[in-house]
């Protein structure tokens, strides 16, 4: 995934260079296998994406439970369209409507996105209204070491929302390390659907940020955000 939006990148990058025709060419060609190669690794991902789905129905809290299923459900069906796509990408089902299967699957993936930024949100909202509490609650010298900005009794509501939300970000990194992930995969959806067209090379940037979250997250599960 971080090979095929480099190239994507790369090749936005140097594509009007005069000289760079057959780089530009090689680096399409590449990200397009990364891109079928993949198409291949997933298709098991759909039963992944199912049994992720059963399990998030037994979560205690209604929201988290409401969202996590939802976006492993939607998930498991982009899925599907994914490996519609890509049999008929490798010629076992040539009759396939590929733009249909491939809205789709986009719509699916988006909608999947959504959910996940709404646990978040819920996720970031219960911190925010946590440390509203222990404001109004603890006024002891520790608190007022570590957190002068909560403290601050003359910043006005924007600035001290944001304030307070940089804060509990820096420290709780899996949560922030997830909202720059699903913020990240956002920029595709968005571009391919209409909603907000950017280009070739925004994609490629944030493709790369979300697969290198991927890629700490994976080298440290201390780092993703649980369940």
């Amino acid at each position: 995934r971080a090979i095929q939006y480099t190239c994507m990148l790369l090749s936005y990058l140097i594509e009007h260079k005069a000289d760079k025709e057959k780089l530009v060419m090689k680096l399409k060609q590449l990200e397009s296998s990364m891109s079928s190669g993949r198409k291949m690794f997933r298709l098991g991902n759909m039963v992944h994406a199912l049994v992720a789905a059963r399990r998030t129905t037994q979560l205690p809290d209604v929201v988290p439970r409401f969202c996590l299923t939802a976006s492993n459900l939607t998930r498991a069906l982009y899925f599907i369209c994914d490996a519609v796509l890509w049999l008929k990408s490798v010629g076992l089902q040539p009759d396939v409507d590929k733009p249909k299967w491939r809205n789709w699957a986009t719509k699916c993936y988006y909608f999947s996105l959504l959910m996940n930024l709404a646990r978040d949100w819920y996720e970031i909202s219960w911190r925010l209204e946590q440390a509203v509490q222990e404001k109004k609650t603890k006024r002891n010298s520790f608190w007022e070491t570590h957190n002068q900005e909560l403290n601050c009794e003359k910043c006005d509501d924007l600035h001290g929302f944001f304030l307070r939300l940089f804060q509990i970000l820096k420290r709780h990194p899996p949560l922030l390390l997830d909202l720059v992930k699903n913020l990240c995969d956002l920029s595709g959806p968005l571009d391919a659907l209409g909603i907000y067209k950017t280009n070739a090379g925004v994609i490629g940037f944030c493709g790369i940020l979300s697969s290198l979250v991927g890629i700490l997250t994976l080298a440290s599960p201390h780092l993703k955000l649980q369940q």
